[in-house]
């Protein structure tokens, strides 16, 4: 790891932040006292839940943990496709007894009051994802002793990034799970992205920061995979998903190795955004017919995943998952850090010894 990233956590790993509430003050401490970086997601928070959030982290460990905050997006949503789609889930509504949410809900996601109060109130780290803030953004959290990092997923975006000042950039390979950290938006790239392997060398070539990997990690041998690629430090969201510490809804956790779920792909269908998820009835039905509207779709669709959660039905709700979620192991998260430490060690004294014979 790099010097910077070495003063935050004594293992290159690092818990993502998962938003809708897996990523909650128990998990981001467990991981942060095994020697991993946790992170909170303030993602779908008010200002004020993220900093009740930060208050717990602080109360439970003394080490250093991040914030991950979503970058306010632009509308430029096609009002009839939203209408349209609408329509189509009007069965949804009527099978679960419950209206559609409210799709005029602010796009901003409280951004400028949780910059304020992560400024005022620092905390070690603070990541972006849906775009890269403003250099002057960057420059206060600086100034405020915040590490930066900017989730990205091409090059470009990644030396976009580093123009604008941020310490280090995660690279978001497509198989990982959750959405896709793009900053635009773009209906033409919903066929996949660039595989982490390559998007990790790729993004090693082009900037002079730090690297995070992060998609479909899910075993040590795989750390050291990315790590010998360029990366300074691994992400891992699924592996985490299903530790006794996660927010996760138990029948998302349970999903994860369930074998009716055999599959991952990238869905518009529970928030107009490409996300990685199980493919289930919902994604099936909807996923070709969903549009680019995010978060209007999210705020549509979120009290549907929110009333099939309360039927136990998890053909329902979005399920989350990167394409190693069949390697998901039930372990409590310090635990499950420390593992993924030992089996990175032991990848790398193979590759040494097969290296001297």
């Amino acid at each position: 790891m790099s010097s910077a990233l070495t003063d935050l956590c004594r293992y290159p790993i690092v818990q993502a932040p998962m938003a809708g509430g897996p990523s909650c003050p128990q998990l981001v401490a467990a991981v942060a006292e095994a020697g991993g970086l946790g992170f909170l997601a303030a993602g779908y928070k008010t200002a004020d839940g993220m900093y009740q959030e930060i208050k717990q982290v602080r109360g439970l460990t003394g080490q250093p943990f991040g914030v991950n905050l979503f970058m306010p997006q632009q509308n430029l949503t096609d009002p009839g496709a939203l209408e349209v789609y609408r329509h189509q889930l009007a069965g949804e509504s009527s099978w679960y007894e419950t209206p559609l949410g409210d799709t005029d809900a602010c796009g901003d996601d409280g951004y400028e009051a949780k910059l304020a109060i992560l400024l005022e109130d620092p905390v070690p780290v603070v990541s972006f994802t849906f775009g890269c803030p403003s250099r002057d953004t960057l420059d206060a959290f600086a100034a405020a002793g915040t590490y930066t990092v900017v989730t990205v997923t091409s090059p470009e975006e990644a030396q976009a990034a580093q123009w604008a000042g941020a310490d280090a950039v995660c690279a978001q390979g497509t198989e990982a799970g959750g959405h896709r950290s793009t900053f635009r938006d773009d209906p033409e790239t919903d066929g996949g992205g660039t595989g982490l392997l390559c998007l990790v060398t790729q993004v090693r070539e082009t900037v002079q920061i730090p690297v995070i990997a992060a998609g479909g990690l899910m075993r040590g041998a795989q750390i050291a995979g990315v790590l010998a690629a360029g990366a300074d430090a691994a992400q891992l969201g699924t592996a985490f998903l299903v530790c006794p510490e996660s927010g996760a809804h138990l029948l998302h956790k349970q999903a994860l190795t369930n074998p009716l779920f055999v599959r991952t792909t990238l869905t518009r269908a529970f928030s107009g955004r490409p996300a990685r998820g199980l493919v289930n009835r919902f994604v099936r039905e909807h996923g070709p017919y969903a549009p680019a509207a995010y978060p209007q779709v999210h705020h549509m669709t979120s009290v549907l995943r929110k009333a099939a959660a309360r039927a136990g039905d998890a053909q329902g709700m979005a399920l989350w998952a990167g394409q190693g979620h069949r390697m998901a192991r039930e372990l409590p998260a310090g635990r499950l850090v420390r593992l993924l430490a030992e089996e990175l060690d032991a990848a790398r004294t193979a590759v040494s010894t097969r290296s001297t014979q």
